[in-house]
């Protein structure tokens, strides 16, 4: 493999590619390695004389077909370039007042046209520090199963510890671009952390690919043993500290929600946790983060989509972009401060089989606030396999989910294959 660290790196290939039938081959196939990391592939057939193709764009050679019949000799020449995140603020500040077409929705998605205008859907607003616990039971079961998302207020973490967790990742955002890359993920690597992830691939539409108009941070945050502090920023210096302390206020959140969605369930209390990975369950922390945009009625943040995760924490700042879908239109969900905003996700739906549902949420964007969120995604190791828990499942509830390992789950939905 080469070292992409380096700004630019050329490496000559000698190949001998035979071919069984006389028959044209994608050259794609010669190249796939490649293709992630190359800027610039230069094909010099050698058996040919005088036939040279250079290709300046790797991902058009999917369209390029070669004679591959025998003998068949020729040398790629690669030429790697060190490839920089892609930056929605970078975006904004060279095309002032306008966005460019990728950013575009199409008429169906544009939230100037979906949005229902003038009225704020109001999901319910739990109390979680309400002593009678059967009705705590009764308020998760219910919100979980009918809605897929609510609010949580009364949690127990302190109001400054959320602050500091907002305040940190704001700062990390407002730096340099070339301080933010330093914590980019390296394009061979298998873990989703680091500055710069897109989490899932853009829908193209025609000749252009749609994006989302966030940039975005991924850190594991707990358990301390799946912790990787190479992508924690070092600026802010109070990042680490921050993150550490709502991680551990956090814990004890999810402990306790887990329970109540178990009884709610007719299950012990710990049963969905076990299922879900006990306490190897890994929370991933997504900081996204939306600089103004100069059309929010045409661009989206998130386009819309259910969280993958068992359940999602979220905390927002104050400014409006969360929008559920409900009976099939779209509504801002209303902003209460310092509450933590939960999302049912596609593990839990399976779990529970088909009892908690998973919310169809998106995010809109703001032409002159800066919005920022930070959700924390409950996951199952890549290894552990999330199926309806047995004891949901009988003759006469048959089981209406596949039984798979997460890591399958999430490559399947991220790449838009079947499950």
């Amino acid at each position: 493999m080469i070292a992409v660290e380096m700004e630019t790196t050329s490496l000559p290939f000698y190949l001998n590619y035979p071919a069984k039938r006389n028959e044209p081959r994608p050259l794609h196939e010669c190249i796939l390695t490649f293709s992630a990391t190359c800027k610039y592939v230069y094909v010099y057939n050698t058996s040919r004389k005088g036939s040279v193709t250079i290709i300046s764009d790797t991902q058009t050679s999917k369209a390029l077909q070669i004679d591959c019949s025998p003998p068949f000799f020729f040398c790629l020449f690669l030429e790697f370039q060190k490839m920089g995140v892609e930056s929605v603020e970078r975006e904004r500040e060279s095309n002032e007042g306008t966005i460019p077409a990728e950013f575009i929705r199409s008429e169906n998605e544009q939230p100037g046209i979906t949005t229902v205008h003038g009225k704020v859907l109001e999901v319910p607003i739990i109390d979680f520090s309400d002593p009678d616990e059967e009705k705590l039971i009764v308020q998760i079961t219910e919100a979980s199963s009918n809605w897929g998302m609510y609010q949580i207020v009364n949690h127990d973490i302190p109001s400054e510890v959320i602050s500091k967790l907002q305040a940190v990742g704001k700062e990390f955002f407002e730096l340099p671009q070339e301080e933010k890359e330093a914590y980019a993920k390296p394009p061979d690597s298998g873990s989703i952390e680091g500055y710069g992830t897109k989490l899932f691939k853009e829908i193209s539409e025609g000749d252009t690919t749609k994006k989302g108009w966030v940039d975005n941070l991924f850190n594991k945050i707990w358990p301390p043993s799946v912790v990787n502090y190479q992508f924690w920023p070092k600026n802010p210096p109070s990042y680490r500290e921050a993150n550490e302390e709502y991680a551990k206020h956090l814990h004890n959140v999810v402990e306790k929600l887990f329970r109540l969605l178990s009884l709610g369930l007719g299950l012990e209390g710990q049963e969905l946790k076990k299922a879900a990975g006990g306490d190897n369950l890994e929370y991933l922390l997504k900081i996204n983060y939306y600089p103004p945009c100069p059309r929010p009625d045409l661009a989206l943040g998130v386009v819309a989509h259910t969280d993958m995760s068992t359940v999602t924490i979220l905390v927002p700042n104050d400014v409006q972009g969360l929008q559920a879908c409900k009976d099939g239109r779209w509504y801002d969900v209303k902003y209460i401060p310092n509450a933590l905003v939960i999302h049912i996700g596609d593990q839990m739906e399976i779990m529970s089989n088909g009892k908690y549902k998973s919310v169809l949420h998106r995010t809109t964007v703001n032409k002159d606030k800066t919005r920022i969120s930070w959700p924390v995604f409950l996951e199952p190791p890549a290894d552990h396999v999330v199926g309806p828990h047995p004891q949901l499942v009988n003759a006469v509830n048959q089981p209406k989910y596949k039984t798979k390992k997460y890591g399958d789950y999430v490559y399947c939905k991220i790449n838009k294959l079947p499950q």
